[in-house]
């Protein structure tokens, strides 16, 4: 099931090699042309070898796994996720384990080549964003370092007094703030001495050529309105992680708005996205939740794509068909064809607004064997490098400034995303050969895409054409 990407404009080759990024990086600028690689259990010199097809492919950032110190588990093996009985032990989620707050770990690599990364993303013009973890620690907490303990003002400093109770209602701002999620005991982020020790590990990130963060369970770190843990005097620590306001004499070493922050916080009940969003960029979890469902059945109208989903602009979000939670723990998107995810990830990325993240799944992959050749630190499958995936990264820059229109067949099938007058993306999201005559706003003519050199005609406001099953044109 091929899905095919067309991408035309007024001056189709023209615009194809028009470079008009936006210069401001932030998740709040006006319009979003920069997209995400999610390089997931990619290692820092998997990372800086494909830089140059990272670059390529149109991404504006890499976003790597994480950096920290971490719990070594299962005698530090390499598998993504191991089995009993398998030759090679190992579970890739040790690095969302951290024992430290130092760069480098046994997973991914240490801190030079971290900064050789960086080296190269900036060489090619890359820009790296690094998933950090401030609100816990790994489950044998005993496993944190000495440095970390004494840093902090000793081992029963480091977690909230509420930080060993298990949250048994994600929607009670107190227990998701101050509780054991998961198993993974919770850091008293308020302590200032902990916030310190911290700002020192984001700071020599940003050192080594770091430009953007994501906050893993950013939900569960509280905002100032939350209710305090009794060890905490104060909600303050988004203020300190954004730079709004400095710990023990320690800011962070660049204004945030140079810098791309967002927060995964997932939607829930009771969850405080508008707060969030003054400080920084969020995901778009329900919007995600969505699409998949709307690919699966191959109908735009079976969930509701119209608007987001979300209090937040929609140029504060963070967007995608899926991300490496719903890969990878319960394996909620695991199941749909790469083409599916695909097309959908043309749709966010033909768009106006969001900042599209691709998800690199596993090399060798598929859908009866999700972990493919199952080894963290390989760079996942091709997918990052696919004709209609660099096609849409580059029609996105190519449409800097131009307000969007989605239009849709009657039959749901069809998805048309008009850019002002310069180009759209048209997508069947269908198993079935379309002929389509959809609304256009482009001038008549005749427009070939930059992929697959087929041809549509625009017409007294309309496009026609014929468009195969899963197969994305423009």
């Amino acid at each position: 099931m091929n899905k095919l990407f067309f991408y035309f404009g007024a001056a189709a080759i023209a615009l194809s090699m028009t470079a008009c990024g936006d210069k401001n990086p932030r998740p709040d600028a006006e319009t979003n042309d920069d997209v995400i690689l999610h390089a997931w259990s990619w290692s820092f010199d998997t990372i800086a070898a494909n830089m140059k097809n990272i670059a390529d492919a149109g991404f504006s950032y890499v976003q790597t796994s994480p950096a920290n110190t971490c719990f070594v588990g299962e005698e530090g093996g390499m598998a993504l996720f191991s089995q009993p009985g398998d030759s090679v032990k190992g579970k890739w989620y040790y690095y969302y384990q951290p024992i430290d707050w130092k760069i480098g770990n046994y997973l991914l690599g240490n801190r030079d080549q971290f900064k050789a990364m960086c080296d190269s993303a900036a060489k090619y013009g890359v820009k790296v964003i690094v998933d950090v973890l401030p609100n816990h620690t790994a489950v044998d907490h005993t496993a944190v370092t000495a440095a970390l303990d004494s840093a902090v003002g000793g081992h029963d400093k480091l977690f909230h007094a509420n930080g060993m109770v298990d949250i048994i209602d994600y929607n009670d701002r107190f227990q998701c703030t101050t509780g054991k999620m998961g198993g993974l005991p919770d850091v008293n982020t308020e302590n200032p001495d902990f916030q310190y020790y911290y700002m020192q590990y984001v700071n020599d990130l940003i050192g080594c050529g770091v430009r953007g963060f994501r906050y893993d369970t950013a939900k569960h770190i509280g905002l100032p309105s939350d209710p305090l843990d009794s060890l905490a005097e104060r909600n303050n620590f988004w203020d300190v992680a954004t730079g709004r306001e400095a710990v023990k004499g320690l800011k962070l070493a660049m204004p945030a708005d140079s810098l791309f922050i967002y927060g995964e916080v997932l939607q829930d009940r009771n969850v405080k996205e508008s707060e969030y969003a003054e400080y920084m960029g969020l995901t778009a979890s329900s919007y995600g939740h969505a699409l998949r469902n709307a690919l699966r059945e191959g109908n735009y109208y079976a969930d509701s794509l119209a608007h987001w989903h979300h209090p937040a602009a929609p140029s504060k979000l963070v967007t995608w068909v899926e991300s490496h939670d719903t890969y990878a723990n319960e394996h909620e998107s695991a199941d749909i064809e790469d083409a599916r995810i695909r097309e959908g990830y043309v749709f966010l990325a033909a768009r106006q607004n969001g900042t599209p993240l691709f998800f690199s799944r596993p090399a060798g992959s598929t859908r009866d064997n999700y972990w493919g050749n199952n080894r963290v630190g390989a760079r996942g499958n091709d997918e990052f490098m696919n004709p209609e995936v660099v096609a849409v990264n580059k029609f996105r820059k190519a449409m800097h400034g131009q307000s969007e229109q989605v239009i849709v067949s009657d039959n749901g099938q069809v998805i048309e995303v008009a850019r002002g007058k310069k180009g759209m993306a048209i997508i069947n999201i269908g198993d079935n050969e379309q002929n389509v005559e959809l609304d256009a706003l482009m001038p008549d003519g005749t427009y070939t895409d930059t992929v697959y050199n087929t041809t549509f005609t625009v017409k007294d406001g309309k496009v026609t054409g014929t468009v195969k099953p899963l197969s994305s044109y423009i």
